[in-house]
Order: C-alpha cells, then structure tokens, then sequence
C-alpha cells in the first residue's frame, strides 16, 4: 500500500462549484416560477431574463460548456435546470439546440454573424427556433417534404412548407430551418438554412397545449414563399454542390454516419433533463416518507415504501452514470460502438417517468394534487420517451449496432 492520492473518479471542483450554482438559481428563481407559468402555458420570458443576466442564458456559457474536454459540463447543467423546472428548463435552452445545428453545419462567419442573433443580451433577448420534424416526419427524415428551390436570379432559396414540434417555433427571432434541395437523393439531398428575423412569408401556425413542459413553447412553423439570400444556406452553395454531386455518383456522403454520430452526441444531453426530473421527485418523495406518520411511524419504515425509494434512488444514479459515459465518450472522440448516446437517452427518460410515477404513490392523495410538484414532474416526465427519439427508435438503434443486422 502506498499513500498515493487515489485518482479521481467523478465531477472536478470546478463541475462541483458550477453544480452548486447552478442549483441555487433553480432553487431561487425557477422553482418558485414553475407552478405560475406550467398554468399560464407561456414562454417565460421574466425567468429567461434573469437566467441571461447571471450568465446563464447566453452563447459564452453554452459554448464553455459545450467545449469541456471531459463532456460533463452540459449534463451538469441540464441537470440543475431541469431538477428546477422542465418547462423553464427547455425554454432556457430551447435556443441552444439552434446553436448547435448552426456550430456543425454552418460556416466560422455564419457562425459569427447568426450565434449573437440568436442570444441577444440581458435587456434585449433572442431566442432561436430549430425546425426540422413535420406533421409525416418526425424520426422518418427521408419523409420530410418542405422544399428549398435555388432562384440564380436573384442569388435566393425559396422555401415551402410546414415544420412542427418546435421549440419556440414561430416566437423566434431566427429560425433554423432544415429543408429538402434534392427529392431523389432523401436524406441526403437536404440543407440547412437560417430565416433572419422579420423575413416574409414565415409564420406561426398552430401552437400546441401540451400535457407536460407547458411553460415551453412549442408549435408549428409555416413557410410560404420564404426567400432567404444565399449567404443563410448553412456550409454554403459551393460545399452543398459538392455533395449533392457525389451523392448523385453514388459516393458516400457520410450523411448517414454523420446524423447517427450527433444523434449519440446530442441525446446524452436530453437524458440528462431525464435525470433531474426524476432527481427533483426522488428528494421530495425521500422528504415526505420521512416525514408523514401513518399507524405511529414514518411511512419510510414501512419496507415498501423503503424499497421503492431504494430502487429509485439506483435508477437515477445508473441513468446519470449513462449520460456521463456517452457525454464523455462524445467529448473525447469516443466511438459510439454499442450507441452508448441511445442508451443514455433511453434508459433515463424511462427512469424518469417510473421514478415520479413512484414518487406519486408514494405521496399519495397529496401527490395526485397540484399543491405538490410531483403531479408537474409526472406530466413533464412523459415527454422523454417521446421526442429527441422515441424508446422504440432508441431501442432500434442500439439493436442494429450491437447485432449489425437491418433491423426493422
């Protein structure tokens, strides 16, 4: 035996004291918002103000985070959030998800000019919509019908069509817009494009009154006639004609492996809004068991209420050790051989709705009531298994990577 320091396995101090902030703005100033605008169904702009003056609403911070080089930044940060509230949480960072189809597709000036559009500043915010599902596409992509039409004239893509699910869509001040240029080449005859703000022809259509995560605004986005200047088709023209040629050659683009790879890269981060859901009802559940007395003693004495906490407080440990592994993985080039980020994505969403499905029972008539969080947590929770990828897909995913057959 030596009395060597044993190496370190977990968070640094700098993740710790970044928890420990982050956890007190969710404590002080979502939490006590939540039960206001989960009723109101509204974009919460007052809440998003003070995120952007303390920091955390703004590109420098997703982009620090975003660039840790042990991938735990973000997790950390999705976490604390959405332990505070989901609605909140996803109208914080619904603008980051359009960032990041902006990082990977556009070009450094493109990212230069559109990344601060997108932010805005304390005093005067933006947010940023990215639309890519439509009403027959939503994890089929090769189904998407908007189209994107080159006008030479004027130097012009012209796009049609109807997107929807999306996060601030329509609300936005720009919109990142994924449409299809080619029809025969499916997935990969399609491009990006940025619809600056006040541009014609784009509008709100529907917007949707959800179960869960209320206080994010989420809807579909129609666009007739929108004529954006080439300088917005993300890459641009040149690097766009390039691979629609050698698609067309029946070369590989590397579209395929590419959207599998940002998938696995992306979804950790969505698991982990997974975990602090079920993290925010396993302590309250843990708070009440050890408060509420039936027949002379804390119902946490009682075995079954003890083993269901026990095994909640495993699940959300196990999940939050998944997205650890897929976020790292993706932050130091990691390959993804078993779709580690799938796993992630998985088993945390469906953590979540068992744990506040059990923390509902737990809490009885009072956890069936809106005097308590858990019944918003519940409804919050739902979404996981649904967007970014549903269980099934997920689970499709990780069975045609460990088998290698064509599963379908």
């Amino acid at each position: 035996m030596t009395d060597a320091p044993l190496p370190s396995f977990g968070p640094s101090p700098d993740h710790v004291e970044l928890q420990q902030w982050l956890h007190t703005f969710a404590a002080e100033v979502i939490r006590p918002a939540a039960a206001e605008w989960d009723e109101k169904e509204e974009f919460p702009w007052p809440v998003v103000e003070e995120a952007a003056k303390v920091g955390i609403y703004s590109l420098d911070f997703f982009a620090t985070q975003s660039f840790d080089p042990t991938g735990l930044g973000i997790p950390i940060f999705m976490e604390e959030v959405f332990w505070g509230d989901a609605g909140i949480g996803l109208s914080i960072v619904g603008t980051a998800l359009a960032a990041a189809g902006l990082a990977s597709n556009g070009t450094p000036e493109q990212l230069a000019e559109w990344a601060p559009e997108m932010f805005g500043e304390p005093g005067d915010l933006k947010i940023a919509a990215f639309c890519s599902s439509e009403p027959d596409a939503g994890s089929d992509v090769g189904a998407m019908r908007t189209r994107a039409t080159y006008d030479e004239a004027t130097d012009e893509w012209v796009l049609n069509g109807t997107k929807t699910w999306a996060t601030n869509g329509g609300l936005a001040d720009v919109h990142l817009v994924t449409a299809v240029v080619d029809p025969d080449l499916r997935t990969r005859g399609q491009a990006s494009f940025i619809v600056p703000p006040g541009t014609k022809g784009l509008s709100q259509g529907q917007k949707f009154h959800k179960h869960g995560i209320r206080a994010s605004h989420t809807a579909e986005v129609v666009l007739d006639q929108v004529r954006v200047p080439g300088r917005c088709l993300l890459g641009g023209k040149e690097k766009l004609d390039a691979r629609l040629a050698r698609a067309r050659e029946g070369a590989s683009t590397g579209g395929a492996n590419a959207s599998m790879a940002t998938f696995e890269r992306t979804r950790p981060a969505v698991g982990a809004q997974a975990v602090g859901i079920a993290r925010a009802a396993y302590e309250t559940a843990l708070d009440y068991a050890k408060t509420r007395e039936q027949f002379g003693k804390p119902i946490i004495e009682n075995q079954g209420v003890a083993f269901q906490l026990a095994d909640m407080a495993t699940q959300i440990d196990a999940a939050r050790l998944l997205v650890w592994r897929a976020s790292w993985k993706a932050a130091t080039g990691g390959s993804f051989d078993k779709a580690e980020g799938s796993m992630s994505k998985l088993f945390a969403g469906e953590t979540a709705i068992k744990v506040t499905g059990q923390a509902m029972q737990i809490l009885g008539g009072n956890g069936f009531t809106r005097e308590y969080p858990v019944e918003r947590w519940a409804r919050d929770a739902r979404i996981y298994t649904i967007f970014e990828g549903t269980s099934e897909i997920q689970r499709l995913v990780i069975a045609r990577t460990v088998s290698g057959a064509p599963i379908r």
